[in-house]
């Protein structure tokens, strides 16, 4: 059985986002990229929600990054009931029933599942029983207020 993991950067009281959906303060390092390396290695699926999705697959398919190659060959899924399509390459659209689509993914063979981003997808899937681990970078800054990692949980 595959393992879904949640992978989020967090400010040190709790957000992953500013209020005003800034996500510029990220400290990028090394150490970080390092770490991407490894889980990117570990998953053979990556799982997004629809605001984190538009802004990776704005961002990933012209980019230079040394994940990129990874992050554009993994297969995707996007969950939204919003969203008309999803055409960066290798990304399917879910729009119904994310709860009964991980569950069926995580009984498939396979590398681990991972959500990058995607706190309110992330969230829902932990009150339904479906992640088995949260992976949360820590960043060594206050924000003092935005969007929580661990909203309504």
């Amino acid at each position: 059985m595959r393992r879904l993991f949640v992978s989020n950067l967090m400010s040190l009281d709790g957000f992953f986002e500013t209020t005003d959906h800034k996500l510029d303060w990220f400290v990028i390092d090394d150490d970080f990229l390092d770490y991407s390396d490894d889980m990117l290695r570990s998953v053979d699926l990556i799982l997004f929600g629809r605001k984190t999705y538009e802004i990776m697959a704005a961002f990933w398919p012209t980019a230079q990054d040394r994940n990129a190659g990874r992050m554009n060959g993994l297969a995707k899924i996007v969950f939204s009931k919003t969203l008309a399509s999803a055409d960066w390459h290798n990304t399917r659209l879910v729009r119904d029933n994310a709860a009964d689509e991980v569950a069926r993914l995580k009984q498939q063979p396979g590398k681990d599942i991972v959500i990058l981003g995607s706190a309110m997808l992330a969230s829902s899937l932990l009150a339904q029983g479906l992640v088995d681990e949260y992976r949360v970078i820590l960043n060594p800054l206050l924000l003092g207020q935005g969007n929580p990692v661990f909203k309504d949980v």
